[in-house]
This record gives C-alpha cells, structure tokens and sequence, in this order.
C-alpha cells in the first residue's frame, strides 16, 4: 500500500514517528544511542520510506540520531520535519510560529539532517500571536529558496487548514487520531476529498485503547493480532489518504506495529470498529 503526497513524494502508507528515540520526557539523547541507532536501521530495512521527525524532539536529539543512522540516504526514503514548537524542559511544549523563528529552526534541522532540501516541511502548530498566513508564507518563502519541498500543516481545524490553503498548497495534515480520539473525523474526510495526506499522530492512543471486553480486542483474537496492531489497520482501511506514524524506542515494539500492514479487515469489522 502507498500513498503519494503531493504528487511526487510516494511513500508507504505506514510510516515511522521519531519522537520517542530521544530521552524521557521527549528530552535529551535516549539511555542507549546505539539501540536507537539499530532501530532506526531497521525501520528503513523493513521497507519504511516515511519518517517524521521535529526540531524540538530532543530538541536536535532526534533529527541528529537519524541522520548519524541512515546518512546517506537511501533512494525512495522521505524523512519529513516540523518547525513551530519551542522546548524548556522536559515534557514542556510552547508554540513560537514568528517567521524569524521558523527560518531559524528550518536551518537548523537541513543542518542537522545533512540535507540541502526537506521533501515534506510541517508547522508544527498554531501561534495565536501570529496570523497562520504569515507562519505558513515563510514556508513558501523557504519553498521558493529550494530549502523545502512541500509544506504541511499539524494541530490545526478545518477553518485554519482552509486559511493555509489559501497562501499555499497544504499537501499533508498532522493531527491527533485513533480509535478512540475521533475529533478530526471531517477533517480526515476533508483531506480525502483534497487529496492532502492525513498523519495521525497518537495513532494508537498512548497505549491506552483496549477494554478487556471491548470489539476490539475479540477483533485481535479473531486476527491472531494484538489490539494495537488492529488499531492501526482500522486506521488504514478509515481512508486512503491516511498515513499513521507509529513511534517506539523498542525493536519488538516497531515489529509488532509493523505487521499492522499486512491486516485486511472485513467491512463488517470496519464498522463495528468506527461504531466503537
């Protein structure tokens, strides 16, 4: 299964969230480079060709491991970023979107990175203190640079999502998704009808989906599958357009989610899923 963003970039439709190869908290460098390193590693190995990653994981920490992983780059692998969130600690999340600010980290992550052009380059949030037409008219100043190739948008509604659209070609929305966290239920509807690429992120909810009794685990069983890895199915049958990101420091972890592709649900299960 594939799915092509922005009508050049053709990635898989199950790809890899970077954010927790950093330390606790999403600070600092892991307990064990080297483990994250070899996950990484095998992440590209196992056929993955989308992976999404932020300046402030880390902050730096995860861009640099996965550059110090896999540079050079193998043919076909899209590493794609985000710029807009600031770090003081960790656990801590303040948004900073000023133009000033979203030219710097940009720089900072080609850098890191070792690349010369970001494929897919993300706001990663909404600055109340800046009008989303002036965050997202820096990314297509940087566009028109060469310095990235196609602009996203993440944690944002449909009528914020309707005002990018309307500085630049949005060719992939970042929002929070799962079984269980259906709010942005019309704007996946939304994306499938503009062809613009859905990335739920918390795809599996932190952890937390199962209920003992619950469809979905008898759906598991029914599949010989874990609850997570039917999570993750249901979210590629919800629509074509949807490309989850399941993120793991751990090499069982990543294996186990990874097997969600090769899951085919019946529409029965489909419906019984989306029902709750």
């Amino acid at each position: 299964m594939t799915l092509t963003i922005g009508g050049s970039l053709t990635v898989g439709r199950l790809g890899f969230g970077a954010m927790r190869i950093t330390g606790r908290g999403i600070w600092g460098p892991p307990p064990d480079e080297g483990t994250a390193i070899a996950l990484l590693r095998r992440v590209v190995e196992k056929g993955v060709t989308f992976i999404d990653t932020a300046d402030s994981y880390g902050p730096g920490v995860s861009e640099t491991l996965i550059a110090k992983a896999l540079y050079p780059y193998p043919a076909g692998l899209v590493i794609a970023s985000k710029g807009g969130l600031t770090r003081s600690g960790p656990g801590y999340w303040d948004v900073d979107c000023r133009p000033e600010h979203l030219r710097q980290v940009c720089a900072d992550s080609l850098r890191r990175l070792r690349l010369e052009r970001i494929e897919l380059y993300q706001l990663h949030s909404v600055d109340r203190r800046v009008p989303i037409e002036d965050s997202i008219g820096t990314l297509v100043d940087l566009q028109r640079e060469g310095k990235i190739r196609h602009i996203g948008i993440s944690n944002v509604s449909a009528a914020e999502l309707s005002r990018a659209r309307k500085v630049a070609e949005i060719v992939s929305v970042q929002n929070s998704y799962n079984l269980r966290d259906r709010s942005s239920d019309a704007l996946v509807d939304i994306c499938a009808g503009a062809g613009i690429a859905f990335i739920p992120f918390y795809p599996l909810a932190k952890g937390r989906l199962a209920r003992p009794d619950s469809q979905l685990v008898r759906i598991a069983e029914r599949h010989d599958a874990t609850p997570g890895q039917i999570a993750l199915a249901w979210l590629l049958h919800r629509s074509p357009v949807m490309l989850p990101i399941p993120g793991t420091s751990s090499l069982a972890h990543f294996e186990e989610n990874f097997g969600a592709a090769s899951i085919r649900l019946s529409a029965e299960e489909v419906r019984a899923l989306s029902a709750g």
